[in-house]
């Protein structure tokens, strides 16, 4: 861990270039530098129209699930 605070500059230049950067304390990896992606796509209403449908009886539950549920 020392070793990584006196190298962090090192370390992230070796992320950024691709290189899998594990971080450990007392042998045992703890983290993991990846490089930060801010370019996310955003979301698009309706992207999924007309690719799901729901049941007409969606809303409906058996008689016998909902004494379950009520404990009958």
């Amino acid at each position: 861990m020392h070793e990584a605070t006196s190298q962090l500059s090192r370390l992230i230049d070796a992320a950024l270039a691709g290189e899998d950067v594990v971080i450990a304390r007392a042998g045992q990896p703890v983290v993991r530098l990846v490089p930060y992606r801010s370019t996310l796509t955003p979301r698009v209403a309706g992207a999924w129209k007309g690719r799901v449908s729901i049941a007409a009886d969606f809303d409906e539950m058996p008689d016998d699930l909902a004494g379950a549920f009520r404990g009958d």
